[in-house]
């Protein structure tokens, strides 16, 4: 089996024809799939947030069998995303893409899990330490992208579980927990 990195590539990858948008509805409809469930695999196994369809990218090309997704195969997938909700454009033009390999509800359970495995209850942190701080170092949440954070951390604040207070930066926004 193939391999990019440590990730194990699936055995489509190494079939051209799965490189290039399949006219057959039934056949496109399936591809479409694959790749799916390729891309939110190795974005959450990687820790990548954001696909610029401008940008070379992994997935999206093979030199075994010398084949590279077009630009409209790329944004068919990655509109196949948008369309479940697994993925946002971030831009009109359809350059950026933030990949949700967990949905916002999925994140804010992941916050309020490590806010009680941690004794965090009623404590406060900044947006930063809950992204890179040491209570976050080898969990899910550490290094993830600040749009998806914040997000996470308004639905639990229209929750009730945390309130959000500026700070003088974007730097040291704080959070505290009400779990």
């Amino acid at each position: 089996m193939q391999k990019l990195g440590d990730f194990k590539l699936p055995h489509f990858f190494n079939y051209p024809p799965y490189f290039t948008l399949q006219p057959v509805r039934e056949t496109r409809e399936k591809q479409i799939q694959l790749w799916k469930e390729l891309i939110l695999d190795y974005c959450r196994i990687q820790k990548i947030f954001v696909i610029r369809l401008e940008e070379e990218f992994p997935l999206f090309s093979n030199s075994v069998v010398e084949r590279t997704l077009s630009h409209e195969a790329r944004e068919a997938f990655l509109s196949a995303l948008v369309a479940e909700g697994r993925a946002e454009w971030l831009d009109k033009g359809r350059r950026n893409c933030l990949i949700l390999w967990h949905r916002i509800q999925e994140w804010a359970d992941i916050i309020v899990n490590f806010v009680k495995d941690n004794g965090f209850e009623d404590s406060v942190m900044t947006v930063e330490e809950i992204r890179s701080g040491i209570e976050s170092r080898g969990t899910e949440l550490q290094g993830i992208d600040r749009t998806i954070l914040v997000r996470a951390l308004k639905l639990l604040e229209h929750k009730g579980k945390l309130a959000i207070f500026k700070g003088t930066s974007t730097d040291d926004e704080g959070v505290k927990f009400s779990v």
